[in-house]
């Protein structure tokens, strides 16, 4: 294997992983300590930041719950979603790519 080729392996193999911002909508139905619960279980925030993000998705119809990579964001929006569903809410997620 040259020297070029292995640069150009371990070149791929580091690269910065895809970003996606997790998105929460709000809805009529789900209660606003649900929302709390879940963006501090789940997302892992503290309660203030959980709560200022909870008025926003209740205030503007939306709210970021947080920005990871692209796997992580996807199993956070799942394992929100189960959990929403599970207790019988409707909590609407979307990743927005960065």
């Amino acid at each position: 294997m040259s020297q070029s080729s292995f640069e150009e392996k371990v070149s791929v193999l580091l690269q910065e992983p895809i970003m996606a911002s997790v998105l929460m909508f709000d809805n009529d139905y789900t209660p606003m300590d649900f929302v709390v619960e879940l963006l501090v279980e789940i997302f892992e925030k503290n309660y203030n930041k959980a709560t200022e993000i909870m008025l926003s998705v209740h205030n503007d119809g939306s709210g970021v719950c947080g920005t990871y990579p692209y796997d992580i964001a996807e199993l956070k929006i799942n394992l929100a979603k189960n959990k929403a569903e599970a207790c019988g809410y409707p909590l609407r997620f979307e990743l927005k790519m960065l």
